[in-house]
């Protein structure tokens, strides 16, 4: 197959040359509104956005392996062409809403992807915040290489859609032309995903296209001013306990269960999931998740 560009590393450059623009804006046109910058806060984006590249490295080993494996076993192929590559690019977006929404509802999923939420800003520096245990995201792209998608190409429309998330993270910008809004994902829309209110959270949940959103049900409009961050406030910038800290919460829940239904529940039922028991001690205010 024909060698494919590595987009994320092409568009590092790029990242750097917004964000500075981005800061430069904040400062000369504040909005007193917005949630702006905070040096601790942008410093531990990019921490981990720098860590989770080299764990990435670590987890495409058995990753690669696992994709070249079943793609040697199926009979197809689908060739790299300049029309089937957008095609590849839109089916990748597919399955990335599934990967994407399943990272919000099975609470061992979300301990992964918690990490990208757990910044209460929203600027450049936080599309950066990246999981450093993203081993949780290869399945849902199985039937992509069952059906004779090259890894290679897989990888490439992945990053691809990675590097179209980066210019959303923004408060910069208020709404795009209304034809955009209603295909493609935009800063309003992502403001809407990262939000904590009641009536945002667990919505949005598109990489490039948010029409996903829209067919299967996830779609919110931006209304109100989002608040950021996690409805339970981490307070932390240390990196190693954000890109943790879900997991700790687990392994206590774990430790204090009482069945192996509970067990099982604390694992893969949602980041809210609390046994009877528990639920009836502890009444979560009204429009509210306990997601932590």
């Amino acid at each position: 197959m024909p060698n494919l560009p590595d987009v994320v590393l092409w568009s590092i450059p790029a990242f750097v040359l917004l964000t500075v623009v981005e800061m430069i804006s904040v400062r000369l046109h504040p909005d007193e509104d917005a949630a702006g910058y905070d040096a601790k806060d942008s410093a531990t984006s990019i921490g981990m956005g720098l860590g989770s590249i080299a764990f990435d490295f670590l987890w495409k080993i058995p990753i690669v392996a696992i994709y070249t494996a079943l793609y040697e076993l199926t009979p197809l192929r689908v060739p790299v062409l300049w029309w089937t590559l957008p095609l590849m690019l839109l089916a990748q977006d597919f399955f990335y809403y599934f990967s994407h929404r399943g990272h919000h509802v099975v609470r061992v999923l979300w301990a992964c992807h918690v990490v990208h939420h757990s910044s209460e800003k929203f600027n450049l520096t936080t599309a950066l915040r990246q999981p450093w245990t993203t081993l949780t995201v290869w399945p849902f792209y199985v039937p992509l290489i069952a059906v004779g998608v090259h890894p290679a190409a897989l990888a490439f429309c992945s990053s691809a859609n990675l590097v179209y998330q980066f210019w959303i993270h923004t408060e910069r910008i208020d709404k795009m032309p209304r034809w955009f809004e209603f295909v493609f994902n935009t800063p309003s829309h992502h403001r809407v995903h990262h939000a904590s209110q009641g009536g945002y959270l667990d919505r949005n949940f598109g990489g490039i296209l948010i029409v996903w959103d829209r067919l299967f049900g996830s779609f919110a409009p931006e209304l109100e001013r989002p608040v950021y961050g996690l409805t339970k406030k981490i307070d932390t910038f240390n990196p190693i306990k954000v890109a943790t800290h879900e997991y700790v919460a687990i392994a206590k829940d774990l430790r204090a269960a009482r069945s192996w239904g509970e067990r099982a529940g604390r694992v893969f039922r949602g980041p809210g999931w609390r046994p009877a028991r528990a639920a009836a001690a502890t009444t979560a205010p009204a429009g509210k998740t306990t997601r932590a």
